[in-house]
């Protein structure tokens, strides 16, 4: 009984330190947003290119973080 309960809670623990990549593409998604927004203040003509391109970058910022929930999602259900 004692050994599933320290099986859980190591999975618990795993899950968290898997989550932890999630942290990086958090802040890079704000420096890009960020970076978006100032160019399209100073050019408001290229708007249109600007956020197409931020959002295309968000995109593949966010595949990051998706693929830290299916890691922490697999140790937490699979293993």
């Amino acid at each position: 009984m004692i050994e599933g309960s320290l099986e859980q809670g190591l999975k618990a623990v795993g899950a968290g330190l898997a989550m932890v990549g999630a942290l990086g593409p958090g802040v890079g998604i704000g420096l890009l947003v960020q970076g978006a927004l100032q160019a399209m203040g100073r050019n408001p003509d290229a708007s249109g290119i600007v956020q197409t391109n931020m959002i295309l970058g968000i995109v593949f910022t966010e595949a990051v973080a998706i693929y830290c929930l299916v890691v922490a999602l697999i140790i937490l259900f699979v293993l």
